[in-house]
């Protein structure tokens, strides 16, 4: 297929109607009351980050309902949970600080935007702060803000995100074991596959903190 690509800023603006005013005035510098009462309900978040070289990634981060935690109105830290140590976010983080962030909350339509510089940091005062049935993470990631601001609910409301006849039954697809072990070597037996399914499932059950 032969793509006819938007080539400038002027060109893609002929395309759209200009911002309304509130959404253009929404933007803040900081947090303020109605974004602190989200991140204390926001249970899950995404992270985007890239590396030096500017080649994207996004990673999910869950935890209990305000594992965003706030440090002033201008810096957040959220912790680095056990995860498959591919340390993807945080090796890009060193190379290239910028980051964006959106905060979710069950069953809400609006999410929080936040974009701005991050590091990731491991000294005790911080680490101690997300302590979890006696464990600390390895690292914590702390946000600058850049700025930050609310996002309408079209887009969960249009997916039906939270809507209980949306779901999809998981076993419509393979088991995430399954799925790998056919990417990288799908002559395995059907026991090897079936051990690889029920390591990673007993990791996820074992390793969350």
């Amino acid at each position: 297929m032969k793509f006819e690509e938007i080539g400038s800023l002027e060109q893609l603006r002929t395309l759209y109607d200009l911002p309304m005013e509130l959404a253009v005035k929404k933007q803040r510098d900081k947090l303020d009351k109605f974004s602190i009462e989200f991140l204390e309900l926001s249970a899950f978040s995404i992270l985007a980050t890239s590396d030096a070289q500017g080649h994207m990634d996004c990673s999910p981060r869950g935890d209990h309902p305000g594992f965003i935690q706030l440090l002033d109105e201008r810096t957040i830290a959220l912790p680095d949970r056990p995860g498959n140590n591919r340390l993807d976010s945080l090796s890009n983080i060193i190379s290239n600080p910028s980051v964006g962030l959106l905060a979710l909350i069950p069953g809400f339509k609006e999410c929080l935007r936040i974009n701005g510089t991050a590091k990731v940091v491991v000294n005790n005062e911080i680490l101690e702060r997300f302590e979890h049935q006696g464990k600390l993470p390895k690292s914590v990631i702390v946000i600058s803000i850049r700025e930050v601001y609310f996002h309408c609910a079209k887009a969960i409301s249009r997916s039906k995100l939270w809507e209980p006849d949306a779901k999809v039954d998981r076993n419509i697809m393979p088991s995430l074991g399954r799925i790998i072990m056919n990417q990288i070597d799908p002559e395995k037996s059907e026991t090897e596959v079936k051990e690889v399914e029920d390591r990673i499932e007993e990791r996820a059950k074992t390793t969350l903190y």
